[in-house]
């Protein structure tokens, strides 16, 4: 099977795939390193409860993460609606939104695996650079971010492959509109909704378990050159 032998609606919904995925990733990672570093390095009142918020949707059920979002960002809702009539920005039932409820789902994972590479590095090195006059944002960029990159790398990686997977959220807050919010998780329970639709959704099923190993993969390759680049 090549993506040759994919139908346009199927080729659609492979594009809407990476572009959700892509999407969700440039917004959410930079969000997922300032909530890793708050969460690894900062001592403030409500910690805890950010805590607790970053890591609501691997609990919650994705359903209502996608509803608790309709209510928020949908035409009625406090920010939806601000959003609409001040700038004419409408999240539900777009490409957008879509790419928003994806990368709700998968902000955990990306804090989550950002942090976990954010507590491996030797404090020591932080305050020698502090020591040496560095600023906190010279401290962050020249020292913690470097050393942090492959938490961040994989984290990228990890968070666009869960983002290529959501079904839940998704179909609750964007809908599943073909070539505007049709992921391939979407794609593939419509055609197991169509009688005879079984050859589609194994080809739809083939395609996205190769994209998700064939990020895995690069993950894995490009987290290595990483470590090697920066002599871990």
């Amino acid at each position: 099977m090549s993506f040759l032998s994919l139908s346009p609606d199927e080729l659609a919904a492979v594009g809407v795939s990476l572009t959700v995925g892509l999407r969700a990733i440039a917004v959410g990672l930079p969000l997922a390193v300032l909530a890793a570093l708050a969460l690894a390095r900062g001592r403030f009142v409500g910690r805890t409860a950010l805590d607790a918020l970053v890591h609501a949707p691997l609990v919650l059920p994705p359903v209502v993460v996608g509803y608790l979002l309709l209510l928020a960002f949908g035409i009625r809702g406090p920010i939806g609606s601000f959003l609409n009539n001040a700038f004419g920005v409408r999240l539900v039932f777009t490409t957008g939104g879509a790419a928003m409820a994806a990368g709700v789902m998968a902000f955990p994972l990306m804090v989550r695996a950002i942090r976990l590479s954010l507590d491996a590095i030797d404090p020591k090195l932080e305050e020698a650079a502090r020591s040496l006059g560095a600023g906190p944002l010279d401290r962050f960029l020249t020292v913690t971010l470097p050393l942090a990159a492959p938490g961040v790398l994989a984290a990228a990686i990890v968070g666009f492959a869960a983002c290529l997977g959501e079904f839940g959220a998704v179909i609750t807050f964007a809908a599943n509109v073909p070539g505007k919010t049709q992921t391939l998780p979407l794609a593939i329970y419509a055609a197991l909704q169509t009688p005879g639709g079984e050859e589609v959704a194994a080809r739809l099923a083939t395609v996205s378990f190769v994209i998700a190993i064939v990020a895995l993969v690069g993950s894995e390759v490009l987290a290595r050159r990483t470590r090697a680049w920066i002599g871990r």
